[in-house]
């Protein structure tokens, strides 16, 4: 992609998001929006250009995540690339065996691998949906192995506010720091994903809250 084809993307984006904008379905979410300068029309939200890049010039260019083991901490950012784990597949295979719906026990096996390999940076997510476990408690299970099988950095997924908060005092207490080191040392990650169309539903903006607060 050359730098012109680039800056057609990126112009094409602050299009959208002033023109079209995007629905934000959490009455919070829409009011810190509003707060700074964003107009709020229902659960549409659209955002001036110059906004958007004020906002996205407060982010760092480069911040590091702090690993239960110091060793193991990631910098993101410049010119370093991580490598993680695959995320979230429903099925495993492999060493002669049929393909199953993903159980613990793989996802165990998959952790301890993903410990060992010095190419895999970090977890980033599930590296076997553990499909044995009921959803209701899973991350509870799938968290506790993530800190216990691997000292590297742990990822939590955005599934709902009190999914996050367990997962980040599970790290703190993994870490062994209390909350004003977490706050000032981030120790793990998640990923917010928009749904279609041009929408950002109520778990997801949950977990921005949580993750950022």
């Amino acid at each position: 992609v050359s730098d012109d084809e680039l800056e057609a993307i990126h112009l094409a984006s602050l299009r959208v998001l002033s023109e079209t904008g995007v629905d934000f379905l959490d009455d919070t979410s829409r009011r810190q929006l509003a707060d700074v300068g964003c107009a709020v029309d229902g659960d549409r939200v659209r955002f001036d250009p110059e906004l958007v890049q004020q906002l996205v010039a407060t982010a760092p260019a480069e911040f590091t995540l702090h690993a239960p083991n110091p060793e193991r901490d990631l910098h993101i950012g410049g010119d370093v690339i991580t490598y993680t784990s695959v995320a979230s597949p429903p099925f495993v295979t492999g060493l002669g065996r049929d393909r199953r719906d993903g159980n613990r026990g793989d996802y165990r096996d998959l952790l301890k691998l993903g410990q060992v390999l010095n190419a895999v940076h970090t977890v980033a997510g599930y590296p076997v949906e553990p499909m044995d476990l009921h959803p209701s408690v899973r991350h509870l299970h799938a968290t506790h192995d993530m800190l216990t099988l691997s000292d590297k950095v742990p990822f939590v997924y955005s599934l709902s506010r009190q999914r996050n908060l367990d997962a980040i005092e599970m790290t703190r207490i993994a870490r062994g720091v209390d909350d004003t080191t977490l706050e000032g040392q981030p120790s793990l990650y998640s990923v917010i994903n928009a749904s279609t169309p041009l929408r950002y539903d109520t778990v997801m903006l949950h977990g921005i809250q949580e993750m950022s607060a």
